[in-house]
């Protein structure tokens, strides 16, 4: 949440540090504004991810944050530092590394063990299409030139490097000499029955290609300008995805709103060459609409219940820019489709599937990004129903859609305190664990029990026990309390009662709230004026579960409430205040009325009310004990929403002076607080652990005033006079301000600022001094119009501990000072992934996959073919994935291209830059090479780095080449090294078989055989020079004779 959070030098004060102000307080050191938790759904999201084994969901937003949300309500938010969107995000499966490419290309590697971004590759060209190989560390990158890079993702490190294996546009595409404008690698598929054997490769242009990996070319060309030239239209491919378990089948949309389903060869054997006619064309009203197909997702289920998903592009204005097909038998002559109705737009989809397990009942779901980065969710089961039975005779309800919200949140919150450091807190690290594996995940990605519900095991014995309480008031009436004690919000208790006899909901929002742990009270104000005083039974109580809205029922009574006391006053409440000495309750409201109330009786002491031009509204009141002319009195200090201050004696209700202190610009005022360093010093007292605070603390009070143009400390003293004594004040010229706060230290206090750009400043107090600056990323604040409330609630504690919740989103947690442990550190909530799953369970292997589906005949009909005979399951190449893969480390590892790869880096090295070495010199006139030569030192190269393997691995790696080797070469050559092997396998010499030593000292010869050379064409050089030299004097004496 927080960006790069940076360090400024403290700045001089407007004013010079007055005396009597403690210089041994509060310092830049010890402040550190950071992020400690966040839950929900962050603003601007746009991207999804899916790790099926790990059951993570990845979200990326607009401004370069991840979230992720794991098993037993895990989550965790990832930051990156660049503040840009994200092109295309892929885990690689069960290896605890998330791949994201953003939109300056470059790519990130995040290790989700440590939370952290591990290594950044900066990719030059524009990446057009990613993929992540399943079976292999592998991965594939096109560009926007039509080449296609091969990188390798070294796990144990997380970092991505490139190998050099490439594909270059010439040797893949169809027709390489066609426009350039439309070269871009759209998608790149590698066909699940043989990733380490061919990929599919689509254009652009539509050109569809299958490449196979080993023999280093196309054995399949299809679509492109071969089939826009037969029907005359011109159309560009904007997704793709299988539609088979084999890789035998593609769908591929276009942007004029077409969806095509092509057939690809799977197996050598299988009939190869050029194709010009897809299989199947998909009539889904997209074209009519000239909508593009933004993304296609398939879900496979049996042969009756395969789906596509097709999604529209959200830039146009349609109500069903989302459908899902059937994909049948008789997807050709019928065409069983859904069109679901969105509440907007979407920019991405997801499907995850679950696991089906005897004791569980199955549950995938359907997730949408909306337009406005709202997460929607449907039932995929819901849909599967529908589809196979719409056309019963009593066909299944349409799926509802969801949108993804904090789920024991009925209402929005309106006002909301925060109270941290309980010392009294007793509950174990062990109870809380149980709690929130138990509350409903916002993103169920797990299947539930068959019961289907969710057993609260927290049981609520009373508030002595919570470390940090967090209470918010609702826009219906009702007030909640949460235990945030290990960041997590577990509610605990709702309060509905509206009267000793009324216990149901007011439906008016509580603007106004006050808890009292010790007095054991609570006091709401609400919009209509109600003011509720709320009285706990002693503590503790019978344990149970007293949240009501959390397992939907409708109680009636809460047994922890003694008595209920209302009254009524005008307007709507905006500020509470109570007196510790006298037990009277101050009531502000947005009218300007202030009225003093007894708790016992409810008797109203005075009501006052306070003339404005402006903004008359009481934002905040705070009782003080202040001596004037030597006599001690009772003072309710009150400041106004236009940032007037003025004072009451709160035993006879008058006004302690005529005039009212105000700034000569006034503006919207959100906070007052009075600084009195006697205070600080017993608040310090409490927080403190350790020694004791020092003596000699200051005795001089001010007012702190914080407006949403500036912050103001004035005199308590000749504030309460009247009069208007400034001695600190700091302007906010960039931005607005919008939420302040104070927070205690051991021994001082300090000012936490909060912007509408998102900008943090700690300041000092009374200075104003800077400490620290730093932004919310992805902070969203709209100042409420007139009578309608926020959407964003905040609120913070004396310990400078800060909430803030985006409607029924997002909710984030932020601590300001260094190295406070307010909440508990449990890392099971943060830790998303789990390690210890990744060795119980590995990524099935394609080929064990497809022999599994191809003895149950699955997918064997679901499309017939051009004749109208149903098409079974292709013929599959069996092939050993390990040995496979490991293959593959060679293959990729050699310029497949050298030619290519030569022409790119001459391009890219400055001649200035050049350094000859001796390598590179060739005395031979110059003539064509053997293609022996051209990658003997690449495999030569191979050949050390396997060396230095173990013994282990050399045995394993000669196991494997000797597969295909013949028995001749197998009796000659029973000792030989892999690469040995390989150079044999495409007919190289063994002429390398030497030791390194002598390697060494042949490459030692050479070099001397070409100094020498160099030296003897030198003195060559040297001699040839001297000739023309004489010759040249000769010509030019030759030259003046004749002109004499």
């Amino acid at each position: 949440m927080f960006g790069n959070v940076k360090k400024l030098l403290v700045e001089k004060a407007s004013i010079s540090k007055k005396p009597g102000v403690n210089s041994d307080g509060l310092k830049a050191s010890d402040v550190d504004p950071h992020l400690v938790f966040h839950y929900g759904i962050p603003l601007g999201c746009c991207m999804f991810a899916y790790d099926a084994i790990q059951k993570i969901l990845a979200i990326s937003t607009t401004d370069g944050r991840i979230k992720l949300f794991g098993k037993d309500n895990s989550q965790t938010l990832l930051e990156s530092d660049d503040t840009v969107p994200s092109k295309f995000l892929e885990f690689v499966q069960n290896q605890g590394i998330l791949l994201n490419v953003n939109l300056k290309n470059h790519i990130e590697v995040w290790d989700l063990e440590r939370r952290l971004l591990s290594h950044v590759h900066v990719f030059k060209e524009e990446i057009t299409s990613f993929t992540v190989m399943q079976a292999g560390p592998y991965m594939y990158v096109g560009d926007s030139e039509g080449n296609i890079k091969v990188f390798k993702i070294e796990q144990e490190v997380c970092h991505v490097m490139p190998m050099k294996y490439t594909i270059p546009f010439s040797a893949s595409h169809g027709n390489p000499t066609e426009v350039l404008a439309d070269r871009a690698v759209i998608s790149i598929l590698p066909q699940p029955t043989a990733e380490s054997k061919r990929f599919l490769i689509i254009f652009k242009d539509g050109f569809i290609t299958l490449w196979e990996i080993r023999e280093c070319k196309s054995i399949l060309v299809t679509g492109g300008s071969m089939f826009q030239s037969v029907h005359n239209e011109a159309k560009h491919v904007t997704s793709a995805c299988w539609v088979c378990p084999f890789g035998s089948k593609v769908a591929v949309g276009y942007d004029n709103g077409e969806v095509l389903i092509w057939s690809v060869p799977t197996s050598k054997q299988s009939e190869i060459g050029i194709q010009n006619t897809p299989i199947c064309k998909l009539i889904l009203g997209f074209k009519s609409e000239k909508t593009p197909i933004a993304s296609l997702k398939w879900a496979y289920a049996d042969a009756k219940a395969t789906r596509l998903y097709v999604m529209g592009a959200s830039d146009v204005a349609s109500t069903n820019l989302l459908q899902v097909i059937l994909l049948n038998e008789h997807t050709e002559t019928r065409t069983i489709k859904l069109g679901l109705h969105l509440s907007e737009p979407c920019l991405d989809m997801m499907i995850t599937l679950s696991t089906t397990e005897q004791s569980k009942v199955k549950q995938d779901l359907l997730l949408l990004i909306g337009k406005s980065g709202n997460v929607y969710m449907y039932d995929d089961c819901s849909i599967e129903k529908y589809l196979l039975q719409c056309q019963s005779r009593s066909p299944p309800s349409l799926p509802k859609e969801l949108m993804v919200k904090m789920p024991f949140v009925d209402s929005s919150i309106t006002v909301a305190k925060l109270i941290t450091d309980n010392p009294y807190a007793l509950s174990s690290d062990e109870d809380y664990i149980l709690v929130v594996k138990d509350i409903p995940s916002l993103v169920p990605l797990e299947t539930k029990s068959k019961d289907g519900g969710h057993s609260n095991p927290y049981q609520f014995s009373g508030f002595g026990k919570i470390k940090n309480l967090y209470i918010t008031g609702h826009s219906d009436g009702a007030i909640n309390f949460w235990d945030i004690s290990c960041h997590f919000p577990i509610p605990i208790l709702s309060l509905k009662q509206q009267s000793e006899d009324d216990f149901s909901l007011s439906g008016i929002p509580v603007t106004a709230l006050y808890f009292d742990g010790n007095s054991r009270i609570i006091i709401s104000g609400d919009q209509s004026g109600t003011v509720r005083f709320f009285k706990f039974k002693p503590e503790p109580y019978t344990a149970e579960n007293s949240f009501i809205s959390f397992q939907g029922s409708t109680k009636k009574r809460n047994n922890h409430i003694q008595s209920v006391k209302v009254i009524k006053v005008n307007g709507s409440v905006l500020s509470l205040a109570i007196c510790q000495n006298t037990r009277h309750v101050a009531i502000g409201n947005d009218h300007g009325d202030v009225s003093l109330v007894d708790t016992e009786g409810l008797n109203i002491i005075f009501q006052s009310h306070i003339a404005s031009d402006i903004s008359p509204g009481i934002i905040s009141m705070q009782f003080k004990i202040c001596s004037l002319q030597n006599f001690e009195k009772n003072v309710l200090v009150v400041a106004t929403k236009d940032s007037s201050i003025l004072a009451f004696d709160s035993d006879s209700g008058n006004m302690l002076s005529a005039s009212m202190v105000q700034p000569k610009k006034p503006s919207r005022a959100l906070f007052m607080h009075i600084l009195d360093w006697q205070d600080i010093a017993v608040r310090g007292a409490n927080i403190s652990t350790g020694s004791p605070i020092e003596e000699g603390v200051p005795k001089q009070s001010f007012i702190l005033v914080c407006s949403e143009k500036a912050a103001y400390v004035y005199s308590l003293t000749h504030t309460i006079q009247g009069v208007k004594k400034v001695h600190y004040k700091k302007k906010f010229h960039s931005t607005s301000c919008c939420w302040a706060s104070t927070f205690y230290t051991a021994s001082d206090v300090g000012l936490m600022l909060l912007f509408t750009s998102g900008k943090v400043e700690i300041r000092s107090l009374p200075e104003l001094s800077l400490f620290k600056e730093t932004s919310i990323r992805g902070f969203r604040y709209s100042a409420p119009k007139p009578n309608s409330l926020s959407d964003s609630s905040m609120c913070s504690s004396n310990s400078g501990d800060f909430v803030m919740v985006n409607g029924d989103q997002e909710f984030f947690i932020l601590s300001v000072l260094l190295q406070r442990e307010t909440f508990r550190n449990l890392d099971f909530i943060s830790r998303v992934y789990r390690k210890d799953l990744m060795l119980t369970q590995e990524v099935p292997a394609s080929g064990a996959t497809v022999q599994k589906e191809k003895k149950k005949g699955l997918f064997g009909s679901v499309l017939k073919d051009i004749t109208g005979s149903k098409k079974h399951a292709p013929e599959m190449e069996t092939e050993d994935t390990k040995e496979s893969i490991e293959e593959l480390s060679t293959i990729f590892s050699t310029a497949n291209f050298p030619c290519e790869v030569e022409n790119k880096d001459n391009q890219a090295v400055d001649e200035d830059e050049l350094d000859l070495n001796i390598d590179d010199i060739d005395l031979d006139d110059p003539g064509e090479k053997p293609k022996e030569q051209n990658i003997l030192a690449a495999l030569n190269k191979h050949k050390l780095k396997f060396q230095a393997f173990t013994a282990g691995k050399l045995k394993q790696m000669k196991v494997k080449n000797e597969k295909h080797i013949t028995k001749e070469e197998q009796q000659q050559d029973e000792k030989s090294s892999a690469i040995d092997q390989i150079k044999k396998k495409y007919g190289f010499s063994l002429q390398g078989e030497s030791s390194a030593a002598k390697m060494a000292e042949s490459k030692l010869q050479e070099n001397l055989r070409k100094l020498q050379g160099i030296s003897l064409k030198t003195t060559e050089m040297q001699d040839n020079a001297k000739s023309f030299s004489s010759m040249a004097r000769e010509l030019l004496r030759t030259k003046e004779q004749e002109d004499k």
